[in-house]
């Protein structure tokens, strides 16, 4: 039989060391892995999820989260203080005149620093990686709104595709100049060019991109870029971008979604019609609903064109812009006639931000949408 062995006491030394480890607690449940898996599918929007009982305030986010009654109740009250001190006839006009001076003026102040590169794109959109890759094969991606490159230079940066190339488009020229004198700027790979996406064939122009023709493009990017138009303006933006792309042809569109903290914030006098305001740098933004976007695209014909119930009671002025009678929007709620666009895709990413110093509640809602071009 083994003696037991002797243990010697403590000394005052070890005692007061062991005393002073705190206790050990379990983990942190922003350190459990189920509640930050990696994301491996689109518009998976991620995976921390806020369940009953759980302190809103233990982390800074959480995902899938649908606004409160509090909020929406605050939120009803400041559209109807929006609706009550618009913007004045004046500012309507100024704004909606030229909207690509403010865009230049914004890129003068901010120049390149202002977005981050959007490196999530190609985990939402995985078209942007397969047109990437090295055998791919010639593949033509059109980014509309590219403003200082942050989505197609990323793009560029871990392309393999000898025979890929992006057009990368803003009506701002001062952006576009901000993309050329980018280190980034490879000509093989990117070409950078003014271009407005509702603007209209003339005699001197075909209405699309330049050095792109009918049918020519793979894959449209239009992130956050529909919100920036006047819904006068949708019609012939969805027409251009079918016109650009091939059949089959892909659009990757993420704009603000109705109900985001961006839009409950608006104060007086920048209200210019139903979800539609000014910034105060004088650019302008629209606050979408997914039943809109799934009109929008899911229904549009060149020969229709956008369903007039598409468009708020309240556009700014545009002949193009006007209200559907009750007759005609009855009809285009049973309509069953299928669109030149199918809807692959449309999700609604719903995040709370939380303040945990200040105990704040921040809601924001965006949609996103993959969209096809029937052949």
């Amino acid at each position: 039989m083994a003696a037991t062995p002797i243990v010697p006491p403590m000394t005052e030394i070890q005692a007061a060391a062991q005393a002073a480890i705190p206790p050990q607690l379990p983990p942190h449940r922003s350190h459990d892995p189920a509640n930050n898996l990696k994301r491996t599918d689109p518009f998976q929007f991620g995976s921390r999820y806020l369940e009953q009982g759980d302190n809103v305030f233990e982390f800074n986010a959480w995902d899938h989260v649908e606004p409160d009654d509090e909020f929406l109740a605050f939120a009803e009250a400041q559209y109807a203080k929006q609706r009550d001190a618009p913007a004045s006839d004046f500012d309507k006009k100024r704004f909606n005149a030229d909207p690509a001076k403010w865009w230049n003026v914004f890129y003068k102040n901010n120049t390149a620093n202002f977005f981050k590169d959007r490196k999530w794109l190609q985990q939402e959109f995985p078209i942007l990686a397969d047109v990437a890759q090295k055998d791919a094969g010639k593949k033509v991606v059109l980014e509309v709104g590219a403003g200082a490159g942050n989505t197609a230079f990323p793009l560029i940066r871990n392309n393999e595709n000898e025979e890929l190339m992006v057009h990368a488009c803003d009506f701002s020229k001062t952006a576009v100049q901000v993309m050329r004198d980018s280190e980034l700027y490879n000509p093989k790979y990117i070409t950078a060019d003014v271009w407005d996406v509702s603007a209209e064939p003339s005699e001197e122009s075909n209405g699309l991109p330049p050095g792109l023709t009918e049918g020519s493009v793979d894959v449209v990017v239009l992130i956050f870029i529909f919100s920036a138009l006047a819904p006068a303006e949708w019609e012939r933006a969805v027409r251009n971008v079918w016109r650009v792309l091939k059949p089959g042809g892909q659009v990757l569109f993420r704009d603000y979604g109705r109900g985001d903290l961006a839009q409950v914030r608006f104060k007086k006098n920048r209200y210019l019609a139903e979800n539609f305001y000014v910034r105060g740098d004088g650019t302008r933004v629209y606050f979408f609903e997914k039943e809109q976007l799934e009109k929008m695209w899911g229904e549009w014909t060149p020969e229709k064109g956008i369903p007039k119930s598409v468009l708020p009671s309240d556009t700014p002025e545009d002949g193009a812009a006007q209200e559907a009678t009750a007759e005609e929007a009855s009809a285009e709620e049973v309509s069953t006639e299928t669109g030149a666009f199918e809807i692959s895709k449309l999700a609604i990413d719903r995040r709370l931000i939380v303040n945990r110093q200040k105990q704040l509640k921040m809601y924001r809602c965006w949609m996103q949408g993959h969209f096809i071009k029937r052949q």
